[in-house]
């Protein structure tokens, strides 16, 4: 009977494994101060979720669960494979690879734009043939077909949307033509701009380290050469960007106060609490934040004056729970732009399409995983450790006993050693192509 069940267990991860690759394949992947600058705050990244709207955004990162079932939804971004960190050293000559392919497309003259408004419902001979070119230039398509959409151009627009930062389902829509479009020569500067930056990463990247990859919102957690987890984040708005750094994670602060610093009091819980006060509503009361005087003194939120400078002066504190916005760990690190990563109660932001909606630092999804393997050398902070600090709501500082590198990167394109080629959206422009990689 032991026996037996045993079996069964091995053949349900047989097939888990099977399912993963299968996502894989459809998927294409076979192959605040949260500003810098010190004009705002790290702890204003609550108002994306509390007082400003959130833009859409991608699920970078996935976990095993959900890559079985990235197949059958086609909505989700992919990675690329665990095996494969983007600050590999093999990658480097998958790079220059690419840098040789795409600069050939270039002297060949480059693509031909697909029309906008295009779909594969209306297109006609023509507009296939050009697709099935336009795809088959880049390596998604092998060359040949016929002039209908059929399911391998299909499959072939799926492995293009995946290897953009596209959800992958397989429909020519806006955002799919508008990276289409994006001309060989963008993309080839791109890939040359990112080899500077990789080859640069890569020489600094210890046995253990954390990758934050901006563009990507996505964060890779790699011990000796391998991704151990990868996470989906959620990033700083064009407005409010997350900062390019190199640091050492020290310390991991569960179910930690939030003290709301100067910038949100003044730009968005002053409007904010004004706005509600008019409406009958207390903003303090909604979102169970403590305001205290010049001495310490704990004051009646229901009597502050929003309309006046009083508001502006005080302190304002939001104790740990459901509502606080750092969720229930905050990773530390060094930094001169008082920036962080955070655990978030907006777990529905993981699942948009485009996660440039921070106000600077860095919310991940499952950070439980991620927040275990940090303090794998402080003894027995296994992963249902670090969830029973969660569903307890103790609050507990804990300096990492070996500080772990990190990098805030920003990285558009890479290249794997499986040949895949990768593009995200140069969400802030940083790449010198203007607007043309990051309107998708």
């Amino acid at each position: 009977m032991i026996k037996a069940e045993a079996g069964n267990v091995e053949a349900m991860r047989g097939r888990a494994r099977l399912a993963i690759l299968a996502a894989v394949a459809a998927l294409g992947l076979a192959g605040s101060q949260c500003l810098s600058g010190g004009a705002a705050r790290a702890d204003d990244d609550w108002l994306a979720g509390k007082f400003s709207p959130i833009a859409a955004a991608a699920s970078a990162g996935w976990s095993e669960a959900s890559a079985a079932d990235a197949a059958q939804r086609g909505g989700i971004e992919g990675g690329p494979q665990y095996g494969y960190p983007t600050l590999a050293p093999d990658n480097m000559a998958a790079m220059k690879a690419a840098i040789k392919r795409y600069a050939d497309i270039v002297a060949r003259g480059g693509w031909d734009p697909i029309p906008t408004g295009e779909s594969e419902q209306a297109m006609s001979g023509s507009g296939v043939a050009r697709l099935r070119k336009r795809l088959e230039s880049t390596g998604e398509l092998r060359a040949g077909g016929g002039g209908a959409f059929d399911g391998s151009l299909q499959r072939a627009l799926q492995r293009y949307q995946a290897s953009n930062g596209l959800p992958a389902t397989g429909a020519l829509d806006k955002r799919t033509i508008a990276a289409l479009n994006v001309p060989a020569s963008a993309r080839l500067r791109q890939l040359r701009t990112n080899l500077t930056r990789l080859t640069e990463l890569s020489g600094s990247a210890t046995r253990k380290y954390v990758l934050v990859n901006i563009p990507a919102a996505q964060i890779e957690a790699v011990e000796n050469q391998k991704v151990i987890s990868r996470h989906a984040g959620v990033v700083g708005k064009m407005d409010r960007q997350t900062p390019i750094l190199r640091s050492s994670i020290t310390q991991l602060n569960f179910n930690p106060v939030w003290t709301l610093p100067p910038t949100v009091i003044e730009k968005d819980l002053v409007p904010r609490g004004q706005d509600m006060r008019r409406r009958g509503q207390n903003v303090l009361t909604k979102f169970g934040i403590e305001a205290f005087d010049g001495n310490g003194r704990k004051l009646d939120v229901t009597r502050i004056d929003w309309t006046g400078s009083q508001a502006r002066n005080l302190t304002y504190r939001q104790q740990p729970g459901p509502e606080n916005p750092l969720g229930f760990v905050k990773i530390n690190f060094d930094n001169n732009f008082s920036t962080y990563m955070h655990d978030t109660p907006s777990q529905s932001l993981f699942n948009k399409n485009f996660r440039a909606a921070s106000s600077g630092c860095v919310r991940v999804q499952n950070i439980d995983q991620l927040a275990a393997w940090l303090l794998a050398d402080n003894g027995d902070w296994t992963r249902a450790r670090v969830l029973a600090m969660k569903k307890s709501g103790e609050r507990k500082d804990v300096t990492l006993k070996k500080p772990v590198t990190l990098f805030f990167a920003y990285i558009t394109a890479w290249a794997n050693e499986d040949g895949t080629v990768q593009f995200r959206r140069d969400v802030y422009q940083r790449d010198g192509v203007g607007l043309t990689a990051s309107a998708y």
